[in-house]
């Protein structure tokens, strides 16, 4: 299972923790939270991941179908908050996945990237 050979609970709430600490000084990214404290927004992504990699169901249980699209349209995520977005969870992935197999790390890292593409929902070319 997927959970697992990532390094289950732990390697998840190293991942998002590091994340998070980075979104907090981030110009670009911090802006698109607006709780003052982001330990929620950092609970949700990490109990979202874990589920989605086979862990376990609790943000389903909580907060039903993800819903990922739906959940991030009012916040304007245009590419450049994208690439941000993965440059701090690439940072944050290197710092804790070193463990990881290369191709484990490659299944992650793609999803990470297709799931970041999804977001966007400012495209410059048609919102002048």
């Amino acid at each position: 299972m997927w959970f697992e050979r990532l390094g289950g609970e732990q390697f998840f709430h190293d991942l998002v923790a590091g994340f998070y600490q980075r979104v907090t000084d981030d110009e670009l990214l911090r802006p698109l939270y607006p709780e003052q404290d982001l330990g929620p927004a950092e609970r949700r992504l990490r109990l979202f991941l874990q589920q989605y990699w086979g862990g376990p169901k609790t943000y389903s249980e909580e907060r039903g179908h993800p819903r990922l699209r739906m959940r991030h349209a009012p916040f304007r995520v245009d590419v450049a908050a994208r690439d941000r977005w993965l440059e701090l969870m690439a940072a944050s992935l290197a710092d804790c996945g070193t463990d990881l197999d290369p191709l484990d790390r490659n299944q992650l890292w793609t999803y990470l990237v297709s799931a970041a593409d999804a977001m966007i929902n400012v495209n410059p070319a048609l919102d002048g």
